[in-house]
């Protein structure tokens, strides 16, 4: 009884911190991001979107300092020593739960340039961090079923289209862009009804790093292979507030995107998109051996 108490109420105070910190900084964010939308100049919109990387960061930093100093986590951490804040990066990761964020954050915060997610649509509509995403220029995305898109062929490859010009912001700086390739969180039932050949993992879908690579593939010096593993049962958001998240590891390794990558058609080339595939898939090979390794 001792023990839930002291969890609740950390998790509390952990909550109210972390709600604060980003309270205080979407002050600065929103008036930036403000400024933005209503200045189309691009030398000024330029200035103002680092100033709101430099907000977003320090952001980052005050929650680490939070997971660091209230939170008991220990951190087994990986392949991080090489990397640089001056190049630009492409990341990928596997994903299971919210928690993923803040640990990618805290693990690149200082390390590489700022990370930019892919988000899905509906998200621009979170208060407070709908905005702050919108302003940062994280690409979003609207996909759309089989049936929409047999119902409304125009639609096919928008999605796509999306990233393109998402990601044509990024070539003006450093940039980090990373995609969760399984497209969602993992989950039992989705693995099994994705009829998965991974254990640990759901099928990747290469189309978004692909147009990431299209356009950025020159800038990229490599592709950050990400692996995220939490030792027992998968944290909620709550049970890393409250304390219940002991440890957390993560490996990363560091990879260089082939030449032939680099070039051809992922929409229109079929042998093309296949080599990805492939590629990707052997990529996802090895991370879901890593996970076995690490799973008792």
């Amino acid at each position: 009884m001792i023990k839930a108490t002291s969890y609740f109420v950390r998790g509390v105070v952990s909550s109210i911190i972390l709600l604060g910190n980003t309270i205080l900084w979407f002050i600065p964010i929103l008036f930036l991001g403000l400024l933005k939308l209503l200045l189309p100049v691009r030398p000024i919109r330029a200035a103002l979107s680092n100033g709101l990387v430099w907000c977003a960061e320090n952001w980052v930093r005050v929650n680490g300092l939070l997971l660091d100093t209230l939170l008991s986590i220990r951190w087994d951490i990986e392949g991080v020593n090489d990397l640089r804040r001056e190049e630009w990066y492409l990341v990928a990761s596997n994903h299971q739960t919210w928690v993923d964020i803040p640990v990618l954050q805290y693990v690149f915060s200082g390390r590489i340039p700022f990370l930019k997610f892919f988000i899905k649509q509906q998200l621009i509509w979170v208060p407070m961090m709908g905005f702050a995403w919108w302003a940062l220029d994280m690409p979003f995305m609207r996909r759309y079923s089989r049936a929409q898109l047999e119902a409304r062929p125009e639609l096919k490859g928008r999605d796509l289209d999306t990233t393109r010009k998402a990601c044509e912001k990024f070539r003006q700086q450093p940039t980090s862009v990373i995609n969760f390739l399984e497209g969602t969180r993992f989950t039992p039932e989705k693995h099994a009804a994705r009829g998965s050949e991974f254990d640990h993992l759901l099928p990747p879908r290469a189309g978004g790093i692909a147009f990431a690579i299209s356009v950025l593939g020159e800038k990229f010096h490599s592709l950050l292979d990400v692996t995220i593993f939490y030792p027992g049962v998968k944290p909620s958001f709550w049970a890393l507030l409250s304390g219940r998240v002991k440890r957390i590891v993560v490996h990363v390794h560091k990879l260089e995107i082939p030449p032939e990558m680099l070039e051809g058609n992922y929409m229109d080339d079929p042998e093309h998109r296949e080599s990805f595939q492939q590629w990707i898939n052997e990529i996802w090979q090895e991370k879901d051996k890593r996970l076995s390794d690490l799973h008792p």
